[in-house]
């Protein structure tokens, strides 16, 4: 295995490992919820959990942008822009958190008229929110941190904090819950701990990666410099997250007016394209940092060489998976459920379920390759296009044009043509828009 090889795969693993402990956290919390007595605690946290996930996933450009921006600064020699990148992003965080907690009323009211739960578990819903949310400003300071570990090159910091921070919030949560019998609000305020203990080994982690130096930036440099570009990157990057989050509740939304059945049929449908996500954002992840490195040093051979290879590793995840979906559906769905009827349902999707990783991949993998180089745009126009094509398919079946297709066909053709339109745009751009970008920086 050759250097480049090595390199991808130590920028790769960690992301795949830290990923994959996400759903260890919503599975610990769902257990101890469904034993605290009453099945309305087990809804209350599934429906407040999804709530703070839109939230907290509208600012995965703090992530994202701290990526490209701190890449690019390393890649240049350019110590400054790399503590400046920093604090501008845990500002923003803090603010962001601050504003998150003042308008909490407001932003709970949207949310539940969106979730639409039932009045039963409206209470318990809202006081799971009021706990979590005044974790926001610690855990999109940690998400900001996370970024700016992978723009230096580095994803085992970040897998670091993840895991760790999981493990305090099972044991917090557990803890709280039994031994001191704060039952469900003790799994709220277990989250809320974590959030800002998390933050502390976050901390942590910065200065045993620096050694011991402190990151250098006075108040009148944070607020010198360009930030119209900082504020572009990111703007984007939030929009992106906006319009997949539309796309995402459009196909919860499309399946539950078909009935039950297709809902539960596509929430597990769901779960294998998240489950394939958490693999290829590994490799994603390493495309942010070695072309935003390989851009910021103006080293232009070495930036394609990485792509290509990154597209190898990407096809080869892809085909794998697709071929481990295809051959290993139904065993993989039974053990998700024991619902005769939902399996069935899975099974009619077969090959839907087994196009995911091949049509997705690309749209993963030049979303890393774009945030490298700091062009977020294109990708936010990508969504957009792509949610356009899914909302006007999905419009076929809602209004009810004759088309000689199953319903929920129609809504996983529209899905798919989304991720395809997303991956084709940004495959067909990247070279004129590499092209264009090395032009600028030249002149």
């Amino acid at each position: 295995m050759d250097r480049l090889n090595r390199e991808i795969l130590r920028l790769s693993l960690p992301t795949i490992i830290s990923n994959v402990t996400i759903p260890l956290l919503g599975i610990c919390d769902t257990a101890i919820s469904g034993h605290l007595g009453s099945e309305l605690f087990l809804s209350a946290i599934a429906v407040g959990s999804v709530m703070m996930n839109v939230v907290f996933w509208i600012f995965g450009f703090l992530r994202g942008g701290t990526t490209g921006l701190t890449a690019t600064a390393l890649g240049a020699g350019n110590s400054g822009e790399i503590s400046k990148v920093l604090y501008r992003a845990l500002t923003i965080a803090f603010v962001a958190g601050t504003l998150l907690i003042i308008f909490q009323d407001i932003i709970f009211k949207g949310l539940w008229y969106v979730a639409g739960g039932s009045d039963e578990i409206k209470g318990y819903v809202k006081e799971y929110f009021t706990i979590r949310i005044w974790g926001s400003p610690a855990l999109l300071a940690v998400i900001a941190i996370s970024g700016w570990f992978v723009g230096m090159q580095t994803t085992f910091y970040p897998m670091l904090i993840a895991i760790l921070t999981n493990v305090i919030n099972i044991a917090v949560s557990y803890s709280l819950a039994f031994p001191l019998e704060l039952g469900f609000k003790g799994v709220a305020i277990g989250t809320f701990v974590s959030n800002w203990l998390g933050l502390i080994v976050a901390t942590g982690c910065m200065v045993w990666f620096m050694k011991g130096k402190i990151l250098k930036c006075t108040l009148a440099n944070l607020l010198k410099g360009n930030w119209w570009r900082y504020f572009s990157v990111n703007g984007n990057l939030f929009l992106r997250s906006l319009f997949i989050i539309c796309v995402t509740m459009g196909v919860t939304a499309a399946g539950a007016r078909i009935g039950n059945l297709t809902l539960a049929v596509n929430i597990i449908v769901m779960q294998y394209f998240q489950f394939f996500s958490f693999f290829i954002d590994g490799f994603a992840y390493s495309g942010e940092a070695l072309v935003g490195l390989r851009f910021g040093e103006k080293n232009y051979e070495m930036l394609k060489k990485s792509v290509s290879r990154l597209l190898q590793w990407t096809l080869g995840m892809a085909i794998l998976f697709s071929a481990g979906y295809y051959l290993g559906l139904e065993s993989m769905t039974s053990l998700l459920t024991d619902s005769d009827n939902v399996i069935s349902g899975v099974l009619e999707l077969t090959l839907f379920v087994s196009l995911i990783p091949i049509i997705s991949c690309w749209s993963f993998i030049f979303d890393g390759f774009y945030i490298g180089i700091t062009d977020t745009f294109k990708m936010m126009i990508s969504t957009l296009m792509g949610g356009i094509i899914f909302f006007a398919i999905i419009g076929i079946d809602y209004y009810g044009i004759a088309i000689p297709i199953d319903g929920n066909f129609v809504i996983w053709t529209a899905f798919l043509s989304y991720l395809l339109i997303r991956g084709l745009y940004l495959a067909l751009m990247w070279a004129p828009t590499l092209k264009f970008k090395v032009e600028r920086v030249s002149m």
